[in-house]
């Protein structure tokens, strides 16, 4: 099992979210417990795209950290 990095962010109709281990691999959808799963559909379905065109799967490399900042 891997765990690869999401990005959500809010837009204007909704949340969006993307993984930059898998370029490509993007979901919308009205709010966060949506999109979380619309993009764990997307990304099993660009793994299973790549693996059936016999691309690599690419290794993992981002990671995420939150810096806090006292102003």
């Amino acid at each position: 099992m891997s765990r690869y990095l999401v990005i959500i962010e809010p837009n204007a109709t909704g949340v969006s979210a993307y993984s930059p281990d898998l370029p490509g691999s993007v979901a919308t959808g009205p709010n966060r417990p949506e999109v979380e799963s619309e993009m764990r559909e997307a990304i099993g379905f660009h793994l299973d795209g790549m693996r059936l065109e016999g691309i690599a799967i690419p290794n993992l490399r981002s990671e995420a950290a939150f810096c806090q900042i006292v102003a």
